[in-house]
Order: C-alpha cells, then sequence, then structure tokens
C-alpha cells in the first residue's frame, strides 16, 4: 500500500476527516510527509513556532510541561490514528507543551500553509476542525471537574480506563506520568495502584500497568 493511501485510510478514521469524500481525504492525503522520531526524541517544544499538523501512524507521542519545582507532568497521550498540534497549527501561535516519543514513532505531517489553504477551500473540514477543538475543550472541562469533584479512585480508574480504551489494557505509562495526567503526586497514585493490585483490579510492572478494564469500569460507576 503507497504512502498517500495509507494517509487516506488514517485520516478516514479520525473524527476531524471522517466526514469528507473519498476524494476531498485523498487530496490531503497528498500533502502528508513521512517523518519517523525514535523513542525519547522531542517532536516540538513549547514555544516553537506551529507550523504543521501531526497524525501519529505508529507509536505513541506524550505531551508534557515542566512546573515551577522543575519536574515533568504529563498531559496527555495520543497514539495511531491521532492527530496532535491541532490549537498551533491553527492559530499560528507557540506550542503550548512538549511533545516526545513515548516508543519509536512514524508520523504523518501536514504543514501549517497547505493545512490552512485547504480550510479555506473546504467549509465542511472547517466545521469538523471546529468540532474537534469543542471536543477537546469539553474534555479539559471535564478533567477539571473531576479534579475539583471527584475522588482519586474515581479520577484515576476514568484516566487509566480512556488509556485502555486507546491503547489496550496492558499500558506503557510510569506512575510518575500517570500522575500528571491525573493531577496529584505519584505517591498518591502508587498507594491507590497498590490497593488495587492486592484486589486483583491492575497488575504492576517497570514502566507499565496491565487493567482490568470490567473492574475499573465497576469503580468508575461508583462516582
Amino acid at each position: 500500500m503507497g504512502k498517500p493511501l495509507e494517509f487516506a485510510t488514517l485520516l478516514g478514521m479520525n473524527p476531524l476527516f471522517s466526514g469528507l469524500d473519498s476524494d476531498a481525504i485523498a487530496a490531503i492525503a497528498r500533502l502528508c510527509q513521512v517523518r519517523k522520531l525514535p523513542a525519547g526524541r522531542t517532536l516540538f517544544v513549547k514555544g516553537e513556532p506551529g507550523d504543521a499538523l501531526y497524525g501519529v501512524r505508529r507509536g505513541q507521542i506524550r505531551i508534557e510541561t515542566g512546573t515551577a519545582t522543575g519536574e515533568r507532568m504529563t498531559i496527555e497521550v495520543f497514539g495511531p490514528g491521532d492527530l496532535l498540534g491541532e490549537m498551533a497549527v491553527l492559530d499560528g501561535r507557540p506550542r503550548s507543551a512538549d511533545a516526545v516519543a513515548q516508543e519509536d514513532c512514524e508520523l504523518f505531517v501536514l504543514p501549517r500553509a497547505e493545512f490552512m489553504a485547504l480550510l479555506e477551500r473546504n467549509g465542511r473540514l472547517a466545521i469538523r476542525v471546529i468540532e474537534l477543538l469543542c471536543a477537546r475543550l469539553r474534555s479539559t472541562n471535564e478533567r477539571t471537574e473531576e479534579m475539583m469533584f471527584q475522588p482519586l479512585p474515581v479520577r484515576l480508574a476514568r484516566r487509566l480506563e480512556a488509556l485502555a480504551a486507546d491503547f489496550g489494557s496492558d499500558l506503557q505509562i510510569t506512575q510518575d506520568e500517570l500522575a500528571g495526567l491525573v493531577g496529584v503526586t505519584r505517591e498518591s497514585v502508587n498507594r491507590q495502584l497498590q490497593e488495587w493490585r492486592a484486589s486483583g483490579i491492575v497488575q504492576l510492572g517497570r514502566g507499565r500497568i496491565q487493567v482490568d478494564v470490567g473492574r475499573l469500569a465497576a469503580v468508575c460507576r461508583k462516582a
């Protein structure tokens, strides 16, 4: 399968592009470039110009930022089929966080100039972009509400459940990264995971967490 056809398949599965006809998706795919990124390598850093939209073809990209104390906080994790960098590529302002390869990655890259020209020509795609940004904003609001009102077990269970839906039940994630996603300390996450390990909800390994999705869902329903 040629690269443009592979890109078209991935784009067609993404909510941002799924409502477009096959000709429009093929036109976008032809604009994409391929980039490989080894594990641990930085894709972009906070403050850099937003000059491209990225899609994950293979691997995982971690979005992170620094805290006032110099620690690193994971904001989000993206996997195959996900898009990242929409905010900066749309408004042209600097990146709001760092993006680092969690593992060896292959990305497709859509340069900003070509993407903006495409939005000007295609009103349906522009509406899809607005819908995607609204979904991201709703997700941020929901996470803020959880941090304010939901107890840690529920917040942690929901986050693990969402990660499992994207990446499977055997998650490659550290407790530090998970703490950043939930907005608590590593020690708090560790205590809860140890409690769940004792009851069989999770299995813990070095940099990995294997979850029982059904039992996590039960924890979420207690909210």
